[in-house]
Order: C-alpha cells, then sequence, then structure tokens
C-alpha cells in the first residue's frame, strides 16, 4: 500500500483544535502525516472546508508544505466557524484518508463587535466584587460564546458553573497597548428559560502588588468587566453585555494580591448580586485575542511528608519546588481560622521565607461553624513553594492536602533522558523551572516580590523554550507587547510588560532579546510570520545601539548588567563580573545585527540585509582589533569572553578559533571544571568547547557537582534551577545576598546543549525541515536521547553503549522532513523519515597523560591526585590545587609534583612524588 496515513494534529496558527477565538481572519494551517511507505514525499495536500452556512468547499493545492500553509478560503469574518479537514498525496497521486474534523472559529475581529460596556461595582472596598445579571433565553440553545475581559482578574460562571478551566484571567499583557479577551464555548451552560452570570474580580496585575518597588494599581485603580455573551436560539440571537443593568455584591474575598495572598471569609452573607453598578471605560481598540493557551491548573501533587515542628501547626513538604496553591479539604467545619504560609526551602528548620523578601505568601480562610465540608483554595494568587505551613487546623490528612500546580498550559514538546540519574533531574529542575515561570508572562522567578517579564532571562533561555515546550505563540504574544513598550528611539525595556516606567537605558543581552527571540522562535517553528511581525522592532533595536557605538563600531560605556550574576561577584554585587562589560555588550551587538541581516534577507528585506550585515563585519572586525590578540588571548581573559567571540563566530580564522578553544579548555581546567561564568556567558561555554574540539573539558564542566556548577544544586536537593549557583549553601543556609530566588530558569539554558549535542537533536533547516543528528558520547555516560514532538512530528534521537564499546546511534525522523547523519566516528548519511539504527567506533579511551592537562581531563586520575596532595596538606582542595596548575597545564606530567607543592616547597614535591608517578600511570594499566 502506497498511501500515506491519514494527516493528524491539524492546528491553525500555533494553536490546536478547536481553535475558538482566534484573532486572525485568515488562520494558517498545519498538519503532520503519522506514517507513510519509505521514500514518499507530499507532493499535494486537499482542504475540505465546511463553512458556518454548512457549504461544503474544496481545495486542491500542489505542495509539499505542511507547517503553516495559507488559509485557502475567503477571510473569515467575526464569529465565523469552519470545519476543515486534510487530506495529502505523493507523487504516484494516491490519496490519503481525510484527517479527523479540526474546527476554528473567529473571536471579534472588528471593534465595532463590542456592544458592551464596562462595569465596576458602585461600591467598591477591599472585598472582591461579584458582577452579574440574569438573562431569558427563548427557544433551543444552538451555540453560546461568551467574550470576556476584566481589569484584574476574573473568574466567571453561567449559572454556577465556571464557564472553562483557565486561572488568572484575561493574564498579564501591556495592558495600556494590548489587553487580552478569551473566547468562551459556554453552549452546554446555558438553558432555555432563566439564566445567571456572573463573575468574581480579583485585583492581580492590574490593580495588586506588582514588581520589587513596592507599587500597586499600576494600571489603575478600578476593578472592571467587560463581557459579551452571544446566545444563538432556534429563534434568533440573544446579547447579553456588561452594562448599567447588571449589578453588583461582594463576596467572600475580603483581600487578594498575588504576591501577599488571599483571605477569604466564609462566614459571610454572600448575597446574589443587587447593589448598582458604575461605568468603567474600556479601550475596544487595545483587546486582543488570546494568542496561546490560557493559564490552568495541570497537575495536583500530594505531600511527600507531613511533620509537626510546632503545637498547633503542620508543615508539609510537596518534594518539589512548584508554583501555585494549596487546595484543603475540611471535612467538618466549626469555626477555624486557618493560615498557609508557603517557602521554597527550609533553614534552620523554618520555612525559608526571607528570599520572599515583602512577599508575604500567606493564605487565610475563616470557616463557619456548621459542621460542613469545605474545599479551600484561593482563586487569585500563586506562589512559589515546595513547603508549606498550615495553622488552625489539626489531624489533616495526606488525602485532604493537594498542592495545585499552575502554569500556562502550553504543549509539552520536549524530552532528554540520560544514564546519570543527576543529569535527568538537572533537566527535569529546568521544565519545572519553566513551568513555574510561564504563567501569563516568562517571568524571573515566581515567588518574591518581583515576577517581572526580565528581557535577558528570556533571550538566553528562548532555544531552550522551545523545544520544551509549543511555546511560538505564547512568545509571539509577549514579543508583541515588547513592541508595543519598545521607546520611540528603539530601546528595549528590561522587563516585558514594562511596570517600571523609567525608561530602561539600552542594555546588550537584555534588549537583545527583541531580536534573538524572534529569531529562537523562527529556528524552532520555521514560522517566518514571527520574523517579519517582529522587524521592525528588530530593527529598532539595532538601529538604536548602532547609534551608541564608536565609530569603529564598539559599544563602550554607559549602563550594562555584563556577564551578570557571575559566580565570582559578591552576593550584593551582581554586577561586578570578571568579563568586561564593554567587551560583551559588543559581542552582544554583533549578534544581533548578525541575526537582524539573516531575518531580513528571509523575509525579502535584501536592502536592509546588505546593511545589517555591513554593521555585523564592522564590529567584528572592530571587536577583533579591540579585545583579541593575535595569538588568542583576549583583554578579558575569561571563560565567558572566549565564549563569546567563538560561539557566535566573531573569531573566523581557522588559527585564531583554535587557540581561543585552547585557551578556553585551559580557563575551564584552571577553574576544576567549575562554572565561571554569568547569565550571557553560560548558555555558550559548553557550545564553545565543543566547536574547538574540547568536548571532553565541556562534559567534565557539566558533570561537576561541587559549588558552583549545574549539578551541584541538585546534590543539593534543587527540583528546580536557582538564580545564583549557590543559592543555599553548602551548609545548607541560605545565600545571603538580598536577591535569592530557587526558581529561575535562566541557568537552564544547558538543556538546549543537552538536546543538540549530548543526544544529538539539532535543528538544520529551521522548523526542523532538516534535522542534524549529531550526538556526542562520552564515556561518563552508557546512553542518552531526546525526543521532540516538532512541526512534522516525532523527531528522536539518541546512543547507547554496546557491551563491546561500541556505540549504537537511532534517529526517528517524522514524514515531511530528512536528516544529516553524522556518526561518532565521522562517517555521514542523509536519510528521510522512518526509524534508523548505526553502530559506530567510540570515541578513543584516554591515553597515558603527556601533560597536566591530560590529568585533569581525566576524572579519576584527577581525583586521585586531588586526594594525595591535598592529604599531604599542600593545599587546601580541588579547586585550589587547580588554580595553582592552572599556568603550568601545558608542562610534562613529569612536572606535576613540583608544580602541585607550593612554590619553592621542593620538599613537599619530593614528598608528593612517588604517589603521583603511581597514578598517572593508571591509564596503561588502565589498557591492559
Amino acid at each position: 500500500m502506497n498511501a500515506p496515513a491519514a494527516p493528524d494534529r491539524v492546528g491553525f496558527e500555533h494553536l490546536g483544535s478547536p481553535a475558538v477565538g482566534i484573532g486572525t481572519a485568515a488562520p494558517r494551517l498545519s498538519w503532520i502525516v503519522p506514517a507513510a511507505p519509505a521514500g514518499w514525499v507530499q507532493r499535494s495536500y486537499r482542504i475540505e472546508l465546511t463553512d458556518a452556512a454548512g457549504e461544503r468547499h474544496e481545495y486542491t493545492i500542489d505542495s509539499s508544505e505542511s507547517v503553516l500553509v495559507a488559509w485557502p478560503a475567503a477571510p473569515l469574518a467575526s464569529r465565523d466557524r469552519a470545519v476543515l479537514r486534510v487530506a495529502v498525496s505523493g507523487a504516484d497521486g494516491e490519496w490519503s484518508a481525510w484527517s479527523e474534523p479540526a474546527v476554528v472559529e473567529a473571536g471579534l475581529l472588528n471593534t465595532e463587535d463590542w456592544v458592551a460596556t464596562g462595569i465596576a461595582a458602585a461600591a467598591d472596598d477591599e472585598r472582591a466584587p461579584r458582577l452579574g445579571t440574569t438573562f431569558h433565553v427563548d427557544g433551543d440553545v444552538l451555540a453560546a460564546r461568551l467574550y470576556i475581559t476584566a481589569h484584574g482578574l476574573y473568574r466567571a460562571r453561567v449559572n454556577g458553573a465556571p464557564v472553562d478551566q483557565d486561572e488568572l484571567a484575561p493574564g498579564w499583557t501591556a495592558y495600556e497597548e494590548r489587553l487580552a479577551y478569551q473566547t468562551i464555548d459556554v453552549t452546554d451552560l446555558v438553558h432555555p428559560g432563566r439564566n445567571t452570570i456572573d463573575a468574581t474580580l480579583g485585583n492581580g496585575w492590574w490593580r495588586g502588588r506588582v514588581g520589587y518597588e513596592g507599587r500597586r494599581a499600576v494600571y489603575g485603580n478600578d476593578r472592571s468587566l467587560l463581557a459579551q455573551l452571544e446566545v444563538q436560539t432556534s429563534t434568533g440571537t440573544h446579547i447579553i453585555a456588561t452594562g448599567d443593568d447588571w449589578r453588583s455584591a461582594p463576596s467572600a474575598i475580603l483581600a487578594d494580591d498575588l504576591f501577599d495572598g488571599q483571605t477569604t471569609d466564609l462566614t459571610v452573607d454572600v448575597a446574589e448580586p443587587s447593589a448598582p453598578v458604575a461605568a468603567s471605560s474600556f479601550d475596544v481598540g487595545t483587546l486582543v485575542a488570546q494568542q496561546g493557551p490560557g493559564i490552568r491548573a495541570t497537575e495536583l501533587l500530594a505531600p511527600v511528608s507531613i511533620s509537626y515542628p510546632r503545637p498547633g501547626v503542620t508543615r508539609l513538604d510537596f518534594g518539589q519546588n512548584l508554583v501555585g496553591r494549596l487546595r484543603l479539604t475540611v471535612a467538618e467545619a466549626h469555626g477555624e481560622e486557618i493560615e498557609l504560609r508557603h517557602a521554597e526551602v527550609l533553614e534552620h528548620g523554618e520555612l525559608g521565607v526571607r528570599p520572599l523578601r515583602t512577599a508575604r505568601a500567606t493564605d487565610r480562610f475563616v470557616l463557619p461553624d456548621d459542621g460542613g465540608r469545605h474545599v479551600l483554595e484561593p482563586e487569585f494568587t500563586f506562589h512559589g513553594f515546595r513547603y508549606a505551613e498550615v495553622t488552625g487546623l489539626t489531624d489533616l490528612a495526606a488525602a485532604d492536602i493537594r498542592a495545585v500546580v499552575i502554569h500556562t498550559a502550553l504543549r509539552r514538546t520536549g524530552w532528554f533522558s540520560s544514564s546519570d540519574p543527576l543529569l535527568d533531574r538537572l533537566h527535569e529542575n529546568v521544565v519545572w523551572g519553566m513551568r513555574g515561570n510561564f504563567v501569563g508572562v516568562p517571568t524571573d522567578c515566581p515567588q518574591r516580590d518581583e515576577r517581572l517579564g526580565w528581557t535577558g532571562d528570556l533571550q538566553v533561555f528562548s532555544p531552550t523554550a522551545a523545544f520544551l515546550f509549543d511555546s511560538t505563540g505564547f512568545l509571539s504574544g509577549w514579543l508583541d507587547d515588547l513592541a508595543a513598550e519598545q521607546a520611540d528611539d528603539g530601546t528595549v525595556p528590561w522587563v516585558v510588560p514594562d511596570i517600571l516606567k523609567n525608561p530602561s537605558p539600552p542594555t546588550a543581552a537584555w534588549g537583545d532579546a527583541a531580536v534573538l527571540v524572534p529569531w529562537a522562535l523562527y529556528r524552532a517553528s520555521g514560522d517566518t510570520e514571527v520574523l517579519r511581525r517582529a522587524f521592525a522592532s528588530m530593527r529598532g533595536w539595532v538601529d538604536r545601539v548602532a547609534a551608541d557605538t564608536t565609530p569603529a563600531g564598539l559599544w563602550t560605556g554607559g549602563f550594562q548588567f555584563g556577564d551578570w550574576l557571575d559566580p565570582d561577584a559578591p552576593p550584593n554585587d551582581p554586577f561586578a563580573a570578571k568579563t568586561d562589560a564593554d567587551l560583551v555588550a559588543t559581542a552582544c551587538f554583533f549578534r544581533s545585527a548578525d541575526v537582524l541581516a539573516q531575518s531580513a534577507a528571509l523575509i525579502g528585506e535584501t536592502d536592509a540585509a546588505t546593511r545589517y550585515a555591513e554593521f555585523a563585519e564592522r564590529t567584528r572586525l572592530a571587536f577583533l582589533s579591540e579585545y583579541v590578540t593575535a595569538s588568542g588571548r583576549m583583554v578579558s581573559d575569561t571563560v565567558a569572553a572566549c565564549s563569546l567571540a567563538l560561539v557566535w563566530d566573531i573569531a573566523t580564522d581557522d588559527g585564531l578559533r583554535a587557540a581561543l578553544g585552547d585557551r578556553l579548555a585551559d580557563l575551564v581546567r584552571a577553574r576544576d571544571f567549575r562554572v565561571s561564568t554569568g547569565f550571557v556567558g553560560t548558555p555558550l561555554v559548553t557550545d564553545a568547547l565543543t566547536l574547538t574540539g574540547h568536548i571532553d573539558v565541556a562534559y567534565r564542566l557539566l558533570l561537576q557537582t561541587e559549588n558552583p556548577s549545574w549539578l551541584y544544586s541538585v546534590t543539593m536537593g534543587a527540583t528546580t534551577i536557582w538564580e545564583r549557583w549557590d543559592s543555599m549553601l553548602p551548609d545548607g543556609t541560605i545565600n545571603p545576598g538580598q536577591m535569592t530566588s530557587f526558581n529561575h530558569y535562566a541557568f537552564g539554558a544547558i538543556a538546549d546543549w543537552l538536546h543538540r549535542v549530548v543526544a544529538g537533536l539539532a535543528i538544520e533547516d529551521a522548523g526542523y525541515e532538516r534535522v542534524l543528528v549529531e550526538p556526542r558520547p562520552t564515556s561518563h555516560l552508557d546512553h542518552a536521547e531526546a525526543r521532540l514532538d516538532g512541526p512534522r512530528g516525532l523527531i528522536a534521537t539518541g546512543w547507547a553503549r554496546e557491551q563491546d564499546g561500541r556505540v549504537r546511534v537511532h534517529a526517528e525522523i517524522p514524514v515531511g522532513s530528512a536528516a544529516t547523519v553524522i556518526l561518532p566516528d565521522g562517517r555521514r548519511f542523509d536519510v528521510g523519515h522512518g526509524r534508523h539504527d548505526w553502530v559506530s567506533a567510540a570515541p578513543s579511551a584516554p591515553a597515558e597523560p603527556a601533560t597536566i592537562a591530560d590529568v585533569l581531563d581525566d576524572p579519576e586520575l584527577w581525583a586521585a591526585v586531588v586526594d594525595v596532595v591535598v592529604t599531604a596538606g599542600a593545599v587546601a582542595d580541588a579547586a585550589a590545587l587547580a588554580a595553582r596548575l592552572g599556568r603550568h597545564l601545558g608542562a610534562p606530567v613529569a612536572d606535576l609534583a613540583i608544580e602541585s607543592a607550593p612554590p619553592f616547597k621542593i620538599h613537599i614535591a619530593d614528598d608528593l612524588r612517588p604517589g603521583l608517578d603511581a597514578i598517572t600511570r593508571l591509564p596503561a594499566q588502565r589498557g591492559r
């Protein structure tokens, strides 16, 4: 049989199906072909479209494309609904079966579609207001749609039932320019006769506390609702819209704040809304359809332990640092007053709340004395926590307690596994960090009095984010916010949405998010429209920086974050990085100009492509002249500096790259393979080592467990990525710095290297149209694998060591993609879709060491050497010994004893020599 399987996963733009309330009149379509005969290539596709009138249309297009293909029919009007099926054929003309039907429905595409007017409670105190009305429906209900948004947060109900599963709606956007509205199918909730609709409003980001400056009501003091319910019945269309005929009442929520928590009094009388409402102004010109999934509760976790640290206090440990809130079930209420406190870690046997700074992260409930069953869960707050303490309740059973995990409900797409449990836990920590920090916007941290969309954090993490979750639609919306809040001169705010409201000076790496995030999304999705939509913003940023560069093309002077959170920076001075801030800034400008030139070429902006390529080349040459010597040393002799020059192709001469790579490897060795980079350098260092032939050093850096390292936090029990390499010190105390988070995804950018290099699943052509399969096995692991549910289907690559020492490599390529395969032994293959397996010679085992560097590169030898030298009292620890040997790495191994001893201590060298000589002969003995 030559026909392919029926297409699957038919979706629209970056949404699945049904895509209800889409904000474009001509949504592009995508699908995957789950299986096809070997060698099959799509030549044509056929779309069957049934419109709202029930008329069927069919379109046949000769094309091999299956990702984001053009809408085939007339543009949708507001509220239009269409049902589509897709079939595909290959060169033989044999058609597949039809896909399952996929549904798309337009939202309100024009401002005149809105007849609702904004309302608020006329008497608005601190209690969360409840706004509602009753309405009557004649005839059978055929369809009902609720178009809704708020100033603040809303929880809406129709006939007492929640309208959907979303939390903290309408989310957080650049409200003054873009306020998202939701389109919700409530057909099943509306019935003939009398109905009710109401919504409770919380403060949220609009009116509550936001940022670290203690500001409230940044966007306004009102809590207001804009809602338009449209019900189609057998007798016509009914529109129930917010207006002066609605009524208000206070709810049982006495106070709510995203930082401080929620207080709920279940003893108060909650009457039906009957008080007047006041008009509230909504600019419908700022309303935009939600571009991705909403925030949802995605998982429930039971406590892994329950303890009682003090009388009347129950401590809960969920075993996982998470973002969300508690849900408690009380079987019999007897007037208890309950308090819930949250923290990410324990310190000195108590909740470690100092990192929260001024965020109280406390929820309270007052229960009635009614003997009834009550489920307690706040609606308008969230916390970052692993631990919680409950006071006011006794005899809590594990079955009565759940942690509710919430985040933007993105579809998981990427996975990684290996033979090293620590490495796998590190990857899980990255995933949990992303989940916890993608709550409406991509934030830096989810727990303290900050929780802002820092541009620099996302810039370094975006390739990882685009692999782990289907985040293109969500992050495209964030980029729209960035562009909306970008200054007229092109300056990019430090945070988006920009609640700081003070003009941010142009800042390298942070402002570069305007260019590098769209690029990461394009590379992952293949969607050039991301680049086209962002192009003005990208161009504005590069032009702004160009205005500040010297005639030669250097970016010098002015404020910079630099290589933020360099591990050598003092706890209270995270700016104090080893790498010169001007060097970092100039490198970042080159990178953005270079990417902008490539982007311009892709979308047909040829003049701009030429202009920005010239910008980039001028700055590249200026960088080399200013910061790099001909022999391969850098003005900032640091890991970050070398990595920037190598990974971003600032250094292109083969000899210079080799020299820089050798120096980089020595710098890493001299740090005992411990991390020495901050936000900018960390995502690049393992790639820089890999590109210059030092992958063994990269693996030593990756697998180091001493502080600072990626795995140090894992050995300390971390279940998310930390803000600082040592957010918790080895003695179990919290880093004394004022800025210490235990859930900060930026350093988790290393996961991108795990996917691409360790497991060998990399992008060759954008959207994984062509995959690069090039795993780099190491003796430190027995196997590694990555999987990606990509734009064209499932990709899986990996390797496993066989008993004879050879390496078996496998790859699974989806229909519509091809792959370039490079095996560890250097053989190359071009393959199409399907499952493929190869056996390759393993990387060569370590030879007998010739230089001191060779000793450090062998973990078994190095551990033995450290043991001998430390036991002799010649040095304090491995880090000190590596630093001492750093200037002698090229020396012959015979000099190991003299160079390990303190200067001028020949007698100590003599004492060390027998033990060290025996150790350095181990590789030869292992070979026998």
